[in-house]
């Protein structure tokens, strides 16, 4: 019992840990979500921040992780050509206290 708990645990709080690690897929139809890059912030869904290592991703927080292998991955993003294209729209920003949702309504995409 007391093994199966921890091993519950341990499961739940790594599908957080692992919520922003994302691999670029090469065709759409590998995707999980469809992203299109804003021009402007208050364009975006999110606001995305690309950190360096993966242990700095955080809780569906716009800090994202690019992964080297698809298994490595949450969420498999495909970019766009076109806005009307996307299920996400994203900004990339400088600092990780810009990264964050501008639109709650998507957050489930990233979960």
């Amino acid at each position: 019992m007391k093994h199966s708990l921890i091993y519950l645990l341990v499961l739940f709080f790594s599908s957080y840990t692992f919520a922003q690690k994302v691999f670029s897929v090469e065709y759409e139809n590998q995707a999980d979500v469809k992203v299109f890059v804003v021009k402007y912030k208050n364009q975006a869904d999110l606001n995305v921040y690309k950190v360096k290592y993966d242990n700095q991703t955080g809780d569906n927080e716009g800090k994202w992780f690019f992964t080297d292998y698809v298994n490595q991955a949450k969420k498999k993003i495909y970019f766009v050509k076109y806005e009307n294209q996307a299920t996400l729209k994203i900004y990339f920003v400088e600092y990780a206290n810009q990264a964050g949702w501008n639109k709650n309504e998507k957050k489930h995409l990233m979960y």
